[in-house]
């Protein structure tokens, strides 16, 4: 169904999540009154439920309120699989806008309609997501996929996350300084999503450099028809994860696809130290040849070479083998301080270095099977585990740098894509690990 209007003043927006706190309030009075008749009653239902209210205003807000949705959808181990589920929606299949408002979105960016620029223009949205839509369009014989950002989606950001922040507080059980980092996070990236003229930069310099990795397609984009607001490229063909799981590919283009995808991702994190953070099913396409298609480089984390210099030096088991610096690594990271006691210090660092071998098990062999579910629930039931720790939640300024927020959602996003390809891919190849251990050891 499309969505006639977004709501744009601060005043629309908060009554909107008023409006779904009370429909979460009688989600529960139903859910209470049919446990006072039959005890057994599970909260599965109240859970989806609240799901589909929370994920039904999100939508209708679009932008940050609906992207931060995107982004829980991430976190399997936070969320009841209701949310999770509900919210994979966010990623390519959010409620489109109508005629009207993508036309007026045209008029204010070339002073023309889409149909004065393009040869044709289809008014019914492709895809649609959190912070804009895609249409087709041809012009001169071309297919061209026409991405327009929603009406108000930057004014509202800074708003919108001061009314999501308590519910993120609940959600993700973090102390008010660490939710604060995390937040200001979010919001700089968000800010640089609504910025296409940004994307159109770092689409075309990051495709320049990752050009000649095999079996990855990139799209053409056009200067001229693109603005603030709009961005226009060449159409790329291709299924979306789970459609193109439904085709049963052989093993053989899984883990061809698989490949592209972690050789795109090395590539970026240890070359060029700038990379596509937004690794979920709906900014890539596969085809049936084994090819990969990238589609969206709204989200790139730029990765400061100090940071890089740390967080990476714990995914080689030489320098983790070494306490002295291992606790340096977790000093600069902000994982432990020096107001924690050595028995609190012990504690944290024993979980993290727990969870860093768990994550590097990738680069120490040559070929690993993304396919062993085993080694992904893993992953996230250690996740689960760290967030009990009682000392990790006594800082009062929160723990790990504001940049590792996007490096993780980088790496557990890459993993769980290709968890569900079920890939098996060449890791071990790391020309990148010598200049670390030389910084990190002396040798």
């Amino acid at each position: 169904m499309e969505q006639h209007s977004i709501p744009s003043t601060k005043v629309q927006r908060a009554m909107r999540f008023v409006k779904t706190g009370a429909q979460i309030g009688g989600n529960y009075i139903k859910h209470y009154s049919k446990k006072m008749v039959d005890p057994s009653t599970s909260k599965d239902q109240l859970h989806e439920d609240n799901a589909t209210d929370v994920y039904n205003a999100l939508s209708e807000l679009k932008g940050s309120a609906l992207k931060v949705a995107q982004m829980l959808s991430m976190e399997k181990n936070i969320l009841p699989k209701q949310y999770t589920n509900k919210f994979q929606m966010a990623q390519y299949g959010a409620p489109p806008l109508s005629g009207p408002l993508i036309v007026q979105t045209f008029v204010k960016a070339f002073g023309k309609t889409p149909q004065q620029i393009f040869d044709t223009f289809e008014m019914k949205a492709a895809n649609a997501a959190s912070i804009g839509q895609v249409h087709k369009a041809t012009l001169n014989g071309k297919e061209l996929a026409v991405k327009i950002q929603y009406p108000g989606v930057a004014d509202s950001i800074q708003s919108d996350l001061k009314i999501v922040k308590p519910i993120a507080f609940r959600l993700l059980d973090m102390n008010e300084k660490e939710l604060d980092k995390y937040i200001k996070e979010v919001e700089s990236k968000l800010l640089e999503e609504t910025d296409y003229e940004l994307e159109y930069k770092r689409s075309t310099e990051i495709t320049l450099a990752c050009q000649h990795i095999p079996d990855l397609v990139f799209t053409n984009y056009y200067k001229e028809f693109s603005a603030k607001r709009v961005l226009t490229m060449d159409w790329l063909s291709g299924l979306h994860l789970d459609d193109f799981l439904k085709t049963n590919p052989s093993q053989a283009i899984k883990n061809q696809i698989g490949q592209a995808m972690w050789d795109f991702y090395d590539m970026q994190v240890h070359t060029l130290k700038s990379v596509h953070a937004d690794p979920h099913p709906g900014n890539f396409l596969m085809q049936a040849d084994g090819k990969l298609g990238v589609i969206d480089f709204g989200c790139v984390k730029e990765i400061p070479a100090d940071f890089y210099l740390y967080y990476f030096a714990l995914l080689i088991p030489e320098v983790v083998q070494d306490d002295t610096t291992i606790q340096k690594i977790m000093l600069n990271q902000q994982i432990i301080n020096n107001n924690d006691s050595a028995e609190e210090q012990q504690i944290i660092t024993t979980a993290f270095v727990k969870m860093t071998n768990l994550l590097r098990a990738p680069f120490d062999v040559d070929v690993f099977d993304f396919g062993n579910n085993a080694y992904i629930h893993q992953i996230y039931a250690l996740g689960e585990e760290l967030s009990k720790i009682d000392a990790l939640k006594k800082s009062k300024e929160g723990r790990g740098s504001q940049h590792a927020l996007y490096i993780n959602r980088t790496y557990f996003g890459l993993y769980s894509m290709l968890n569900v390809l079920q890939a098996q891919v060449k890791t071990g190849e790391r020309n990148w690990k010598a200049p670390l251990i030389q910084f990190h050891l002396g040798n």
